[in-house]
C-alpha cells in the first residue's frame, strides 16, 4: 500500500508539472522570449520553437497530463476498494478530485500564471524531448482533430488568423489607456498605423479646390513670383485647362536654373525644370503608396478618378501626418476648421475630415462612406440640406450653419452629452 500512495503522489506531482508547463509556456511573453534569445539564452530559443508549433506542445502536455492523473485515478480507486469496499469508489472520487483540482490544476497554474516566464524557461528544455516521444499518438490526434475541425466547418483560415492577430493587436492599443496627453498621442499613432491598410488615398488628399497650381503658360518672371509666394515646394503646372496637369515644378529647381542665370528670367525655360507628373488612382491604400513613395523616393502625386479626371494631390507629409499628427512648419497655412464653443458644441468647417475628428476629439464618427464632416450629412440625409435644418445621426446633432451654392460649409456639431464631460474652453478668436 505504501507504494501504491508513492505512486499516487508521484503522479500527482507529474500532473502539476504537466499543468503548470502548459500555462507557462502558453502565457510566456513573446517579445521577451525574442529579446532573451538574441542575447544569446538557449532556453528562450526553445520556448519561441515551441511556440512555433503550438498544436504539437499542447497535444503533448495534455496526453502526458491524462495519463498521469487517469493512473493516479486508477491507483486510488484500487487502494481504496480494498479499504473500504465498494464504498472505495466513491472516497477515491471526492479525494482524487480535491487532489487533482488543489495540487495539480490551481496551486501550479497560479504559480505559473504569476512567473510565467521563468517557469517557461525552467521547463522548456524538459518538455522538448518529451514533445518528441509523444510525437507519433499527438500527430495522429492533431490529424483527426484537424479533420473533424473541417467537417464540422470550424477551420482556420491564413486570412482569420491575421484578422484576429489584428483584433488583438487592435485590443491591445486599447487597453493603453489614460487622460495624459502622451498616451493618447501614442494611441492615436498605434490605431493609425493598422488603419494604412484601411484608407485610400482619396480621404487624406488635397482636394483640387484647394490645391495650389500655377498656368504653364505664363510669363517666367510670373510664374516665379507665385512660386515664391506659395507656402509650398512643389507646384503643379497646368496648360489651357486647370485639369491638364503638365508638370511639377520644384522650388529648389526653380532658385537653381535663377542662380544659373544669375537672376535673369527672360531665358528661364519653366519646362525643362519641372518633373513628369505622377498620377496615382484615388482607391490607392496608404500602405501601399507610402510604399511607393519610398520605392520612387518621391514626395508628390497626383491622384485621379476612374475617369482619370484630376481629383487632388497627395503627399509624403499627409501620410506621416495620419500616423504622427499634423506637422506644421513656419511655412504652413494655419487655417482654422474646427472652433469649440462654450456650450460644448464644435463649429466645424465642412471639409474637416472625420479621421481629424475622431483622433482629436475620441469621437466615433464613421467615415466609411464619407471622408468629410460634410460628406457624412450629405449621407446621411439624402439631400442638400438648407441653413438652418438639423439632423440627428449617430447620437451626434447636426446643425447646417453655412452653405454655398451646394457645398456644405460650416456645421455646429454637438456630441453626446457624456462625451462633453470636460468642458472644453471657446476659441475667443
Amino acid at each position: 500500500m505504501i507504494e501504491i500512495g508513492l505512486a499516487i503522489f508521484v503522479l500527482l506531482v507529474l500532473s502539476g508539472f504537466f499543468s503548470g508547463s502548459e500555462t507557462a509556456l502558453t502565457a510566456a511573453s513573446k517579445h521577451v522570449m525574442h529579446q532573451l534569445e538574441q542575447s544569446g539564452d538557449k532556453r528562450a530559443g526553445i520556448v519561441n520553437a515551441l511556440h512555433e508549433d503550438k498544436e504539437r506542445l499542447i497535444g503533448a502536455i495534455l496526453l502526458g497530463n491524462n495519463l498521469v492523473n487517469i493512473l493516479a485515478s486508477a491507483l486510488a480507486t484500487s487502494l481504496l476498494i480494498k479499504l473500504f469496499g465498494d464504498n472505495g469508489v466513491v472516497y477515491a472520487t471526492i479525494a482524487m478530485t480535491l487532489m487533482v483540482l488543489i495540487f495539480s490544476e490551481i496551486l501550479p497554474k497560479t504559480y505559473a500564471i504569476r512567473n510565467a516566464n521563468s517557469v517557461a524557461l525552467t521547463v522548456a528544455p524538459i518538455i522538448k524531448p518529451m514533445i518528441s516521444i509523444f510525437a507519433p499518438v499527438t500527430l495522429g490526434i492533431n490529424a483527426f482533430v484537424r479533420q473533424l475541425l473541417r467537417v464540422l466547418g470550424a477551420g482556420n483560415s491564413a486570412n482569420e488568423s491575421r484578422e484576429a492577430a489584428e483584433e488583438e493587436l487592435r485590443g491591445a492599443i486599447e487597453l493603453h489607456d489614460g487622460d495624459e496627453p502622451t498616451v493618447k498621442q501614442e494611441r492615436d499613432m498605434l490605431r493609425s498605423v493598422l488603419e494604412l491598410t484601411e484608407v485610400q488615398v482619396e480621404e487624406i488628399m488635397t482636394h483640387r479646390r484647394n490645391v495650389v497650381a500655377v498656368d504653364a503658360n505664363l510669363p517666367a518672371d510670373e510664374i516665379v513670383r507665385q512660386v515664391l509666394e506659395s507656402p509650398y515646394t512643389r507646384i503643379p503646372l497646368w496648360r489651357d485647362d486647370s485639369d491638364n496637369i503638365v508638370g511639377v515644378l520644384h522650388a529648389k529647381a526653380l532658385l537653381r536654373e535663377l542662380m544659373r542665370l544669375k537672376g535673369e528670367t527672360k531665358d528661364l525655360d519653366i519646362m525643362s525644370i519641372t518633373a513628369e507628373p505622377w498620377f496615382i488612382p484615388e482607391q490607392t491604400m496608404l500602405l501601399d503608396q507610402l510604399q511607393a513613395f519610398r520605392d520612387r523616393r518621391e514626395h508628390f502625386a497626383l491622384v485621379v478618378d476612374e475617369y482619370g479626371s484630376n481629383m487632388g494631390v497627395v503627399t509624403l507629409e499627409d501620410i506621416i501626418e495620419e500616423i504622427v499628427g499634423d506637422i506644421d512648419d513656419e511655412h504652413d497655412v494655419q487655417v482654422v476648421g474646427v472652433t469649440p464653443q462654450a456650450d460644448g458644441s464644435y463649429l466645424v468647417e465642412g471639409s474637416v475630415t472625420l479621421r481629424d475628428l475622431n483622433r482629436e476629439y475620441e469621437w466615433d464618427l464613421p467615415d466609411e462612406e464619407a471622408a468629410t464632416i460634410a460628406g457624412l450629412v450629405l449621407h446621411e440625409s439624402r439631400r442638400i440640406p438648407e441653413v438652418g435644418q438639423s439632423f440627428m445621426f449617430h447620437a451626434f446633432r447636426f446643425d447646417i450653419v453655412g452653405r454655398q451654392r451646394n457645398q456644405i460649409t460650416r456645421i455646429r456639431v454637438t456630441p453626446p452629452a457624456d462625451e462633453n464631460a470636460v468642458p472644453v474652453e471657446p476659441d475667443e478668436s
